[in-house]
């Protein structure tokens, strides 16, 4: 396996800290993570990938080993985190590539992709959302409520969410044998998101997130217009983004491939083979064909 380089590099007047593996002039895969986790949770597939691709997985501001400014300094929307991921593409050199997204990665590239549409040669999104259908009810109706009204009651509502039964659950809900799930990956998304002041910064994402659903029309645009290609691989017991999130996929890329998989919301933590061999033989046969601009 290829060896991982762990480097920042400043966007912005920010850090943003990457990860990144593979030859210098290999097909280009970025690596977009969701909550509560940064590119921690693509440890193991960036050097999976790496033999045939450069991989280069950025944290967002406010995850992982990125600036983590508070609130009153930086503002903490899909449109600024899609900003400087857009500032950091720059820096680092990369004009096309393949985008992989999972949760709130995949608001982040919908936004880079509408921006610049010729830049995205392929989709990968792994229990990433672009449709209505993808909503399981139970688990928004609080985001949903404390994004319309912010009060004191929603708010103590939703806090939960930053708790340590709750981020455990993201990761074992859903998988057949939880024994597969590194405990590692939780304890180390809680031990940052317990760094002062990032409660507000992750409620302030949370109450941004209906601004990802206005969004979708376009996105869909987008899809049916320039035909790019799109994988859609699935925990299909995700109690977060259902299946069906992943099947309507197919209404507007026509080449869309989906695979539902038998585990939960972070698939990479259990069936991270599966993934590498269907992200491989998508690419060879997908990401190379024709496609309009």
């Amino acid at each position: 396996m290829s060896r991982t380089h762990h480097r920042t590099v400043s966007v912005d007047g920010w850090e943003v800290f990457y990860r990144e593996a593979g030859p210098a002039d290999a097909p280009v895969i970025v690596l977009l993570h969701g909550y509560p986790t940064s590119s921690h949770m693509f440890r193991h597939l960036i050097p999976a990938l790496a033999g045939r691709f450069r991989v280069v997985a950025p944290d967002h501001i406010g995850f992982g080993r990125s600036s983590a400014p508070s609130t009153e300094d930086f503002s903490y929307t899909f449109d600024a985190l899609a900003e400087v991921t857009a500032g950091f593409l720059r820096t680092v050199g990369i004009t096309r590539y393949t985008v992989y997204v999972q949760d709130y990665g995949a608001p982040i590239a919908w936004r880079l992709a509408l921006a610049n549409p010729s830049a995205v040669e392929g989709v990968i999104t792994q229990n990433g959302n672009a449709y209505e259908e993808g909503f399981v009810p139970e688990f928004w109706e609080p985001i949903w409520a404390y994004g319309a009204d912010p009060t004191e009651q929603n708010e103590q509502a939703l806090r939960p969410a930053l708790d340590r039964a709750a981020v455990e659950w993201q990761y074992t809900h859903g998988v057949p044998d939880v024994s597969t799930v590194a405990p590692d990956a939780w304890e180390h998304d809680l031990a940052l998101l317990a760094r002062p002041g990032i409660d507000r910064a992750q409620l302030s994402l949370f109450a941004d997130y209906a601004s990802n659903r206005e969004l979708y029309p376009q996105v869909h645009q987008w899809l049916r217009h320039s035909a790019v290609p799109v994988l859609a691989v699935w925990g299909r017991n995700d109690e977060i983004f259902s299946p069906a999130g992943a099947t309507a996929f197919g209404r507007h890329a026509p080449r869309a491939r989906i695979e539902l998989i038998d585990g939960g919301h972070f698939l990479l933590e259990s069936h991270l083979d599966t993934v590498v061999c269907l992200i491989n033989d998508w690419h060879a046969s997908s990401v190379t064909g024709p496609r309009r601009d």
